[in-house]
């Protein structure tokens, strides 16, 4: 059969069975024709919408290999678009539920599941459905980038890519976030309460990956264009997964919907021998001969389902033991990932399982939602599981379950290439194993602290002789994303504040014209005093590098900095910080293989990321000047102690009038009690409190900012975590 006569008949099912249901309007597809109990599948949800249009994509692709300037060619493209188009529309109308969400994490404010299939609109209130499903948002981002990447256009304009910049900020939580999942009703026992799903966390991960530096404006030579994605949120995904898998949830100790995600389309778990075991998990407990069902004690659609409610006590749940209905949707997705995988034995398989599973309408072989024991023959099959034949519920077919099977049949009849469906090649993430050399630079605090170094064979340089590269600390990265996506008109923010870990400070990000490199978070003595303490900061890098050398999947090398201050070749301590330089020095560290050289040669090997310039960000320096605030405090430095305050003491302080307090704190004769009485002052007052010094007027934070760095300096830990209290 010629390529046309195949192109043909397959035109003929996606145009009766898919596009005839696509709404003209708003380009959104129904999930099926069904009204009934379980709920008005005429609706259109956002899952099902992107894998009932997996089809028509995968014939456009088909017909351009063979007709690229056909009329079929241009309307399914078109069709796919308009779908797309539709979903990102209906979702921007509810934009201000993603602004909330990424703030409040609270499942009320979520995007909607589901919206009109005429209007777009939203059809169930807030609380009257398990909204928050962060699988469908990020399957949706997903195939966004792979359907740009095989060269649709579907993202128009700036005020678009600042909203799809938003979806990757609303999913890059979803390592640490409760949904609804998948099924939509939450946890095994239907008590609509949300928990993490592996399902919806390898979705979001498989997202993150596709979107990060992705340019939603295809081959245009614009960054206005390019999504950024925080890498720490990918691998935190990764370690939700590896924890979890094979189990899907706390309550599921397996669940198909993970077919998804360790195969087509997600290819989220490169671990081949994780992946191997949830599969034959999944195939031994849930699979069937009318498909697999969708968890153990899933009473969903039984002929015995209590309709009239919605959820089950635990105990309940025994009822459906053996009886749970069985869908062959997943039969569609072993299919689909067999051959991705080019298993040929595999994918005869499971299209001979499917085969008999087809109901014909109006000459068209259509597969049913699910199969059901019915009512009469339920003890029977009790009896003995898999004895009793079942029969297709009314929902016939499920459009999702189609299309999968459609594009399945495309790869068949070889007018499709894995690679035109996998344009990103996700499927090649699955059995890579990583362990990537580490690039660590070496900065000396100042020319003093470089000398002492030298002395030691350790080379190093000063920030200043890094320029034109800027050193930043990790908290303006922090603050830097804060402003990515950030839209006006939407009334959208950038990613809420959160601290930037190694992974995501391990790049050179090109901010406009100027080339920045950032401190580990660990470095920064205004997010936490992990640096003040050497022993702690050395364990602290070494943990690190290896984390980055076992978890680094983009291109190029890690580069981590490491920043030595004069006070940290004081004291006893100053031999960890030594020994670890040396070991970098030569080659190694714990196993991870480590190179160092003056910064300029290091980031030719470093992955770089292209920013544009973004107004209302302003880095600091590195280092500052020495301040009013450090000169207020210098008095201090020399009989700095940490001797706790007694009882007694503290007693008296609450009993002192603001006057003695101030002097207290103003003279500092003995530290531990000028920071008691400064924090006093502050409960009374707050800290914009000022008070007399021999320097000037200063306000009591000022004056804690000095007091923080010294009582740091000096360990005296239980002044420092007041103090960081204080300043936040």
């Amino acid at each position: 059969m010629s390529p046309e006569i195949k192109l043909a008949k397959h035109y003929d099912s996606v145009e009766k069975i898919i596009l005839k249901r696509q709404d003209p309007v708003t380009g959104l597809l129904p999930a099926s024709t069904a009204v009934n109990a379980h709920g008005d599948y005429t609706d259109a949800w956002v899952r099902d919408n992107v894998y009932s249009i997996l089809s028509v994509w995968g014939l456009a692709l088909a017909y351009r290999k063979y007709d690229p300037s056909g009329a079929q060619t241009y309307t399914l493209s078109h069709s796919t678009i308009k779908l797309m188009r539709g979903l990102l529309t209906a979702m921007m109308r509810q934009s201000d539920r993603v602004e909330r969400f990424k703030h409040t994490q609270n499942p009320l404010d979520a995007l909607h599941a589901k919206y009109g299939t005429q209007s777009g609109l939203a059809v169930v209130g807030d609380g009257e459905w398990g909204h928050l499903q962060l699988d469908a948002t990020s399957l949706f981002l997903l195939m966004l980038a792979q359907m740009t990447a095989s060269g649709l256009r579907i993202i128009y304009n700036r005020d678009e890519v600042d909203f799809v910049q938003n979806l990757v900020h609303y999913i890059s939580r979803a390592y640490c976030t409760p949904d609804y999942g998948i099924w939509e009703r939450g946890d095994k026992i239907n008590h609509g309460d949300a928990e993490i799903n592996c399902s919806s966390v390898g979705m979001a991960k498989a997202a993150l990956e596709a979107m990060d530096n992705f340019n939603l404006f295809g081959g245009v030579a614009d960054e206005e264009g390019v999504i950024h994605v925080v890498s720490s949120d990918i691998a935190r995904s990764r370690f939700t997964l590896h924890s979890l898998l094979p189990r899907e949830s706390t309550s599921k100790e397996t669940d198909a919907a993970l077919l998804s995600i360790i195969g087509y389309p997600a290819f989220a778990v490169e671990d081949e021998a994780l992946a191997s075991k949830t599969m034959k998990k999944i195939q031994k407990k849930l699979g069937g001969r009318y498909g697999c069902k969708r968890f153990l004690l899933d009473g969903h659609q039984s002929a015995i389902e209590d309709t009239t409610r919605l959820h089950y006590e635990a105990e309940e749940l025994r009822r459906f033991e053996h009886i749970e209905s069985e869908w062959p949707l997943f039969f569609t997705y072993l299919l689909l990932d067999a051959q991705m995988r080019g298993d040929v034995q595999g994918a005869a398989k499971w299209r001979e399982k499917l085969m008999p599973l087809f109901v014909e309408e109006d000459g068209l072989k259509l597969l049913p939602e699910l199969y059901i024991v019915p009512e009469a023959n339920i003890e029977a099959e009790k009896a003995e599981p898999g004895s009793q034949e079942r029969v297709p519920n009314e929902n016939i077919p499920l459009v999702w379950a189609q299309s999968l099977y459609m594009l399945s049949a495309l790869l068949d009849d070889g007018l499709l290439h894995p690679d035109d469906i996998d344009p990103l090649r996700r499927r090649e993430r699955v059995g890579t194993k990583r362990v990537t050399p580490c690039l660590v630079g070496v900065i000396a605090e100042n020319r003093e602290v470089k000398e002492q170094l030298q002395a030691q064979g350790i080379a190093s340089e000063t920030v200043e002789e890094t320029a034109p590269l800027r050193l930043l600390h990790a908290t303006q990265l922090s603050e830097l994303f804060t402003h990515i996506g950030a839209n006006e008109k939407l009334a959208l923010t950038g990613r809420p504040y959160q601290v930037s870990r190694t992974i995501a400070t391990s790049r050179v990000y090109k901010v406009g014209e100027e080339q920045c490199v950032f401190l580990p978070y660990h470095f920064n003595p205004r997010a936490f005093y992990f640096s003040y303490d050497n022993l702690l900061l050395v364990e602290h890098m070494r943990s690190s590098l290896r984390f980055l050398a076992h978890n680094w999947d983009r291109q190029g090398q890690p580069l981590m900095l490491f920043l030595v201050r004069a006070d940290m070749l004081d004291g006893d301590a100053r031999e960890s910080v030594l020994e670890l330089l040396q070991a970098f020095r030569t080659d190694g560290c714990r196993g991870v293989r480590i190179r160092t050289a003056p910064l300029h040669a290091l980031i030719t090997s470093v992955t770089q990321e292209q920013i544009n310039p973004i107004e209302g960000f302003a880095p600091m320096p590195l280092f500052t000047h020495p301040s009013s605030t450090e000169e207020a405090t210098a008095s201090c430095t020399a009989k700095w102690n940490g001797s706790p305050l007694n009882a007694m003491q503290l007693q008296t302080l609450e009993s002192e009038g603001d006057a003695l307090l101030a002097g207290t704190v103003a003279s500092c004769d003995q530290p531990t009690l000028a920071v008691a009485a400064l924090m006093q002052l502050a409960r009374r007052h707050g800290d914009g409190y000022m008070i007399d010094t021999p320097e000037g007027i200063r306000s009591l934070r000022q004056i804690a900012e000095g007091f923080y760095d010294l009582a740091a300096a000096h360990h005296d830990w239980a002044a420092v975590r007041r103090l960081a209290d204080l300043l936040q």
